[in-house]
């Protein structure tokens, strides 16, 4: 890289190195502007399905009062409980693709980083997030302050709240369903409890797939020393 002057090192291309900070600095703001909106719409997407069950439920309470709970409130309920599940389960899909989406954003500016330290490597040591757009690189960004254990990461988002959700309300139904069908409370519960098991267990296992394929069909660009990629 040849220099001009203090400010302006141009590299190969005659580009000045204050125009090349500039554009990065640029499409930097634009991936936070991004990665925030986007975080924000999937938050208010939750916030509408937890507000949507909570008034079908208190409606299903009053209008089972009024019905004394007759067998035409048993068919209102099981229709609302069916909506309420399958709103939650289009959330959880958008939750979901969501932190692919917040990894992506994440990654991206992982890379940018690693550009600005290209221009000034004297800015390593002040950068707390991640250089490097693989894997590690993403976990550092995520948490600055050493490594921490992946399960926390999951056990506490979005995701796995909303799969919650969703596998409370399987078991709702298909329990009460089983209790329709004739079958005892002992038998209804356990069907109710299997099966919502069995969903969450398909969610983790599917969503566990979706991130770990992104990153097989992803090549990085500045790889953390020591790894693979």
């Amino acid at each position: 890289m040849s220099t001009q002057d203090g400010n302006t090192a141009a590299g190969p291309d005659g580009v000045p190195a204050s125009v090349r900070a500039q554009l990065l600095a640029t499409e930097h703001w634009s991936l936070l502007a991004s990665r925030s909106t986007t975080q924000g719409e999937v938050l208010t997407r939750i916030s509408m399905f937890l507000t949507f069950t909570s008034a079908s439920l208190v409606s299903l309470a009053l209008v089972g009062q009024a019905t004394r709970f007759s067998d035409a409130f048993i068919i209102l309920a099981m229709a609302v409980l069916l909506a309420d599940l399958v709103i939650g389960l289009l959330t959880q899909v958008r939750v979901m693709n969501v932190g692919l989406e917040d990894l992506m954003y994440v990654v991206a500016m992982n890379r940018l980083r690693a550009a600005y330290v290209d221009l000034d490597p004297g800015l390593a040591p002040y950068l707390m997030a991640g250089l490097h757009d693989d894997l590690p690189g993403s976990r550092q960004t995520y948490f600055f302050l050493g490594p921490r254990r992946p399960w926390s990461q999951v056990a506490g988002s979005s995701m796995v709240f909303i799969q919650m959700a969703n596998t409370a309300l399987i078991a709702i139904i298909l329990g009460t369903f089983a209790m329709i069908l004739g079958a005892g409370t002992a038998l209804a519960v356990l069907v109710g409890a299997v099966c919502g098991l069995a969903f969450m267990a398909g969610s983790v296992i599917h969503g566990n797939r979706m991130y770990f394929s992104s990153w097989r069909s992803y090549t990085p660009l500045s790889p953390t020393p020591g790894t693979d990629k």
